[in-house]
């Protein structure tokens, strides 16, 4: 009868042990695991931050690379040095001001210690090499000579062209140096400006408003793909015919002094440092019968202006300025 009792307890007894076994290695299992939360914050603090996230920009050589937030920027223009400013980022180092020791005075108080690398149309690439730029900013017309040279100091960014719409190439370099909200708001800001001038035109938008470049070198009448032109496109300004087209710029000749007549011409002298043959230029012209016999001239409603703002600087900041004298002239407040 004990030998019974004790047959019947063996089968009893092995299942207790294996339920225990199976509850060991269960829990066993379990304690290994991560909770689903504890997962997702180790993975969260694993990542870089959105910010330093690497980023591809499509630019007019191809796409680049660019590793989060750039902290050493070099810009190789002189429209592209007001992008950076503006967003607010100071390069280690820019190309020169066309006019200004080095800077434009609209510009120096913010440029303070930046290194100058030189002239836009030729800058120097031992200096940009010695700045250890993480960030190489420049433009296809310019530059594409050394492009190959300067994409192996640091990731290099071309803008595709200088004529035109500044606010392409502005939007690239925002997007560049990961700003890209911050230049959407400055644009935001600019356009906000632009529609309050333009609503108050009125019937003043009718004036036809002519452009002028002097130099030693020739005679250039401004049209709608200037820096210029396509603020007063943005503001409804009438151009005079010869003006009103899509292009660049036209050379004259003294024959063709009429294109230059609107109802109020303004002009500026693009002077070699330390000469003014600009200005002998200028008052031949502007002294030839052809010219006195101009709308212009006979109303004397021909201006000089500045023409680092009306033309050579060609950024935001610039564009501001221009907006504050084209208001000026017309007596918007």
């Amino acid at each position: 009868m004990l030998s019974i009792v004790r047959l019947n307890r063996i089968p009893l007894l092995f299942i207790l042990i294996t339920v225990l076994f199976l509850t060991a290695v269960g829990c066993g299992s379990a304690a290994k695991e991560t909770p689903p939360a504890a997962s997702q914050q180790a993975a969260t603090e694993s990542a870089p931050p959105k910010s330093e996230a690497a980023r591809t920009i499509k630019h007019a050589m191809g796409e680049e690379t660019i590793q989060g937030t750039p902290k050493r920027v070099v810009i190789l223009t002189n429209e592209g040095t007001e992008a950076l400013l503006t967003v607010g980022v100071k390069p280690v180092g820019a190309v020169q001001s066309w006019v200004g020791d080095p800077w434009y005075d609209h510009i120096k108080a913010e440029m303070q210690g930046v290194t100058v690398l030189g002239e836009e149309t030729q800058p120097n690439i031992e200096l940009i090499a010695g700045l250890k730029p993480d960030l190489i900013i420049g433009n296809k017309v310019r530059h594409e000579k050394i492009y190959e040279q300067l994409k192996k100091l640091a990731p290099t960014v071309f803008a595709q062209d200088l004529a035109g719409d500044w606010k392409i190439n502005f939007k690239l370099y925002a997007e560049a140096v990961n700003k890209k909200e911050e230049g959407e708001k400055a644009l935001a800001a600019f356009d906000k400006r632009v529609s309050d001038v333009k609503a108050k035109l009125g019937a003043k938008a009718a004036t036809q408003v002519s452009v002028v470049r002097f130099s030693a070198g020739d005679v250039r009448i401004y049209q709608k793909q200037t820096f210029s032109g396509v603020l007063f496109n943005q503001l409804g300004i009438a151009r005079p015919a010869s003006q009103d087209k899509d292009q660049f710029v036209e050379k004259l000749t003294k024959e063709r002094i009429p294109d230059m007549d609107g109802d109020v011409l303004f002009y500026f002298l693009n002077e070699t440092p330390g000469k003014n043959d600009a200005a002998k230029i200028a008052e031949e012209w502007m002294t030839d019968p052809l010219f006195k016999n101009l709308k212009v001239a006979k109303t004397n409603n021909a201006h000089k202006v500045n023409e680092v703002v009306w033309n050579l600087a060609g950024g935001y900041k610039a564009a501001n300025l221009l907006l504050d004298e084209i208001s000026k002239y017309f007596e918007i407040k």
